[in-house]
């Protein structure tokens, strides 16, 4: 006696065969995609969030110190204004 497959056996292993490719296929377009969209970043030129960090917390630095010398140079004009009268 022979084992043979039926066409609904047949038929099911093209339809999972097919859906395998399909998986296949669409993972191969994602990796593509990463792939794509990583170079594009790189290619921008952006900083690192490290480096952003770092620039920030200099900038706040130069605030503090912006703040502390307008604070002397109005308190010097005031002075200087009333040495004046």
């Amino acid at each position: 006696m022979q084992n043979r497959s039926g066409p609904l056996d047949d038929i099911t292993n093209l339809f999972t065969n097919a859906v395998g490719a399909v998986k296949g296929v669409g993972d191969e377009v994602k990796a593509m995609g990463r792939s794509q969209a990583e170079r594009m970043v790189s290619d921008l030129d952006l900083i690192t969030r490290d480096e952003f960090e770092v620039l920030k917390a200099m900038m706040e630095k130069v605030v503090a110190e912006n703040e502390t010398l307008k604070k002397k140079v109005a308190k010097l004009e005031k002075e200087v204004k009333a040495l004046k009268k």
